[in-house]
């Protein structure tokens, strides 16, 4: 089984990741967002935490920019009714740690608006994930409010770049003033989210 992969990695544009790895390129499903938080070293390789999936039909990669990420898809696949890409849906729309802090608060409400999840299979959620999932180390994620106006749009961008939500949010939150050029608010957020 394939656990991970180191290569230069680029959006095949059709929703997965084409890595390169020597000269062979590997088609990897992986959650919204994860090419922009992988970070290459100094030759432009980036390293993807890979999950193995074999059926009697297909072989599939699905990669993680990170160890949580991967260990998070693997819970969320064992629970039942709950596939790999209701899992790739899951974290592209709210991470580990919000996953996490969703499943621990019993956040049904939560957990329900990620496409895909219905109430039952948010309750099912937090029933067999509640031991499973710890939240990984660094701050504790916090609700922010929706923003209005030219920070939606901001924020819709961010997103569309390829950052989670929460990422998003978090960056436009940090600016005030948005009474100023799109492309200068992009450039500010973008800043802050590369602190």
């Amino acid at each position: 089984m394939i656990g991970l992969l180191r290569g230069q990695v680029s959006d095949s544009g059709d929703g997965t990741l084409l890595v390169d790895v020597g000269g062979v390129g590997y088609e990897v499903s992986a959650p919204l967002g994860t090419l922009g938080r992988l970070t290459a070293d100094a030759e432009g390789l980036a390293t993807l935490w890979v999950h193995t999936h074999v059926r009697e039909d297909a072989f599939v990669l699905y990669g993680f920019a990170t160890l949580a990420e991967r260990q998070a898809f693997r819970a969320l696949n064992s629970v039942v009714k709950v596939g790999p890409k209701l899992a790739l849906a899951a974290l592209g729309a709210l991470g580990v740690g919000e996953l996490a802090a969703a499943v621990g608060a019993g956040d049904v409400a939560r957990l329900a608006k990620v496409p895909g999840v219905g109430r039952k299979t948010a309750e099912r959620l937090v029933l067999e994930l509640k031991d499973k999932l710890t939240l990984p180390a660094g701050p504790t994620p916090v609700a922010l409010p929706r923003p209005a106006g030219q920070a939606t749009v901001l924020q819709e961008a961010l997103v569309r770049m390829g950052f989670r939500p929460a990422e998003a949010e978090r960056a436009v939150a940090s600016l005030g003033d948005f009474d100023r050029p799109l492309g200068e608010l992009v450039r500010d957020a973008l800043a802050v989210l590369a602190r």
